[in-house]
């Protein structure tokens, strides 16, 4: 099952990015573990915050803001998808994102959006999204 992994940065994380004496140690070891160890999907990094700009729909007009939508000490870093058996396995590699050791890092089921041929339309095709086969019942 794939689980995305989401990495909320503090400012100095987000510097360590454009530090080269930082850099690969701070994403890059992580990165090469999920590699290796064969569940690594994808994943991106975003750009700093003060790079950003939120969109809000607000009684049907478009409000836009340059930078981050909110003061906060972490922000989206950035995310990985990643597959792996169980939510647990998805949790220890969470654990070990090195975002977790200084702020959030959040792990969740990924819908998945699929092309398929449509059936009425010659040629026509489709975007369905596919919920995550969740096992049932409380974990133990």
């Amino acid at each position: 099952m794939t689980y995305t992994i989401l990495a909320y940065e503090t400012p100095d994380d987000f510097g360590a990015r454009d530090d080269g004496t930082r850099r690969d140690a701070y994403w890059g070891a992580y990165t090469k573990a999920l590699q290796d160890a064969g569940v690594m999907v994808g994943g991106a990094g975003l750009q700093p915050p003060a790079v950003a700009t939120t969109v809000r729909q607000r009684d049907g007009h478009r409000q836009v803001q340059d930078g981050p939508y909110a003061e906060a000490r972490e922000q989206l870093g950035g995310y990985y998808v990643i597959d792996v058996p169980d939510l647990d396995r998805a949790l220890e590699w969470a654990a070990r994102c090195p975002a977790a050791a200084r702020g959030p890092s959040r792990s969740g089921p990924t819908w998945r959006c699929e092309r398929r041929a449509s059936g009425g339309r010659a040629g026509g095709e489709s975007l369905v999204w596919q919920a995550p086969r969740l096992p049932r019942g409380p974990r133990p």
